[in-house]
C-alpha cells in the first residue's frame, strides 16, 4: 500500500510508520517537527520524509497528486501550547480540511484519524464513557480544534475510521505523567501525584488496531482503551520500579474541576476489530523508561492549561 502519515515523526505516527515499513508498505511522512523528533524515523528505502506543515494546502495537494495514496493516516496535531489557539486552529482544523479535501479529490480510499478523549469533556457524564456520550469539547483549545476536525471528516462522506484515544504511553511519548515523572526525576526535581484515575493504553496495542483499520476493518468512530483505569500513583510506582530507585513523591488532592476517573469503553472496538489491549502496565512502563534512558526527553507537553 501507499500511505501518507501526517505527523509521522511524532510518537504515534512514527510507531505506525515502523510497522508499515516492516511489512513492505510505501510510506510518505509529512511533519513540521514542532513536537516530532527526527530520531523517531530511521531512513528506509520505502520512506519519504517531507518537512512541512499540513496547514500548507498546496504542499498537501501536491503530495496527494504525486503519490496517489491508498490511505491517509492523519496523526498530525498541534498541542505544544494549550494557549495558542491560532496554531491549534491552523494545524488541527485548517490542516485537517486540507488533508480531507485533497484526499477526496485524489480518490484516497480511506482516512484514519486520531481524536482525543477530551472530546467528551474534562468531567464526563458517565464512566466508562460509551460512544453515545455527548460530544462536549469545550474544555481546551486542543479538544475543540480536534473535534472540529473530526466533524469535517464526518462531513466529507469519505470512508473513515476515527480512533478516540485513552492516554497512550510508551517509547517516544512526550506528553502525560510518565515522561514528566522521568524528566523530573532525571533533573532531581520534586514530584507529585494527584489522586485521580485515568485510562492508559500502550502504544503497540494502539498500533495493532490501527493496522486492522489500514487493512479495511471497521468504519466510523471507536475507542482505543485498555478497558480499565489506574491511579496516577500506580503509574508513579511502576516508574520507580522500572528505574529501580527510591524517590520521594507528594500525594495531592485533585482539583475540584478534575474528574476522579476518565475511562473509555472499548467494547465496540473489541467486537469490530477482534482486538484487545493486552500489554500490562509494568511491561509498558519498563519499555518506555528504557527509551527515555537511551534518547532522553528534551521537553514534555500538556493538552490542558493549568488550574
Amino acid at each position: 500500500m501507499k500511505v501518507l502519515i501526517t505527523g509521522g515523526a511524532g510518537f504515534i505516527g512514527s510507531s505506525i510508520a515502523d510497522k508499515l515499513l516492516a511489512r513492505g508498505d510505501f510510506v510518505v511522512v509529512i511533519d513540521n517537527f514542532e513536537t516530532g523528533r527526527r530520531d523517531n524515523l530511521v531512513p528506509h528505502e520505502n520512506l519519504i520524509l517531507v518537512e512541512d506543515t499540513i496547514a500548507n494546502g498546496e504542499v498537501v495537494d501536491k503530495l496527494m497528486g504525486d503519490h496517489k495514496f491508498d490511505l491517509v493516516i492523519h496523526a498530525a496535531a498541534s498541542y505544544k501550547d494549550p494557549n495558542n489557539w491560532k496554531r491549534d486552529s491552523l494545524s488541527n482544523v485548517l490542516g485537517t480540511v486540507n488533508v480531507v479535501e485533497s484526499a477526496k479529490k485524489h480518490d484516497v480510499k480511506r482516512v484514519i484519524y486520531f481524536q482525543t478523549a477530551l472530546c467528551y469533556g474534562t468531567k464526563p457524564l458517565e464512566n466508562p464513557i460509551t460512544l453515545s456520550h455527548p460530544i462536549l469539547p469545550e474544555g481546551s483549545s486542543y479538544s475543540i480544534s480536534k473535534t472540529a476536525a473530526e466533524q469535517y471528516l464526518h462531513l466529507s462522506g469519505m470512508d473513515y475510521v476515527t480512533f478516540r484515544l485513552a492516554n497512550v504511553y510508551g517509547p517516544r511519548n512526550v506528553s502525560g505523567p510518565l515522561p514528566t515523572f522521568f524528566q523530573r526525576i532525571h533533573s532531581k526535581k520534586s514530584c507529585f501525584v494527584v489522586n485521580t484515575r485515568r485510562d492508559f493504553v500502550y502504544v503497540d496495542d494502539l498500533v495493532a488496531v490501527v493496522l486492522k483499520a489500514v487493512d479495511g476493518a471497521g468504519h466510523g468512530s471507536f475507542h482505543v482503551s485498555s478497558g480499565s483505569d489506574i491511579s496516577i500513583k500506580e503509574m508513579w510506582d511502576a516508574t520507580i520500579k522500572a528505574l529501580d530507585i527510591d524517590y520521594p513523591v507528594e500525594e495531592k488532592e485533585r482539583h475540584p474541576d478534575d474528574a476522579p476517573s476518565i475511562l473509555l469503553d472499548p467494547s465496540v472496538t473489541g467486537e469490530t476489530f477482534s482486538w484487545k489491549a493486552d500489554t500490562d502496565l509494568e511491561t509498558g512502563v519498563k519499555n518506555a523508561i528504557e527509551y527515555y534512558k537511551k534518547y532522553g526527553i528534551e521537553e514534555t507537553f500538556t493538552h490542558l492549561t493549568g488550574h
